[in-house]
């Protein structure tokens, strides 16, 4: 195994995670807000998972995001 290699591969993965899920979380939060299902008050519950079934890795992240 190359670690530099393995490094770079799952921070890219990573940071792809982070952009998608932004991008997911803030239009779905626009949408709520246009519609009238949130005033943008709120505070989200939200979490990810995260598998690697070749590793059997399954692990689950919590949270809460502001709106204000």
């Amino acid at each position: 195994m190359n670690d530099d290699t393995f490094n770079m591969e799952t921070r890219k993965y990573l940071k792809k995670v982070g952009i998608s899920s932004q991008r997911e979380i803030e239009h779905a939060v626009a949408k709520a807000v246009e519609r009238g299902d949130l005033n943008g008050s709120e505070t989200l519950q939200v979490s990810m998972r995260l598998t690697v079934p070749a590793l059997a890795i399954d692990y689950h992240i919590s949270g809460e995001i502001a709106l204000e």
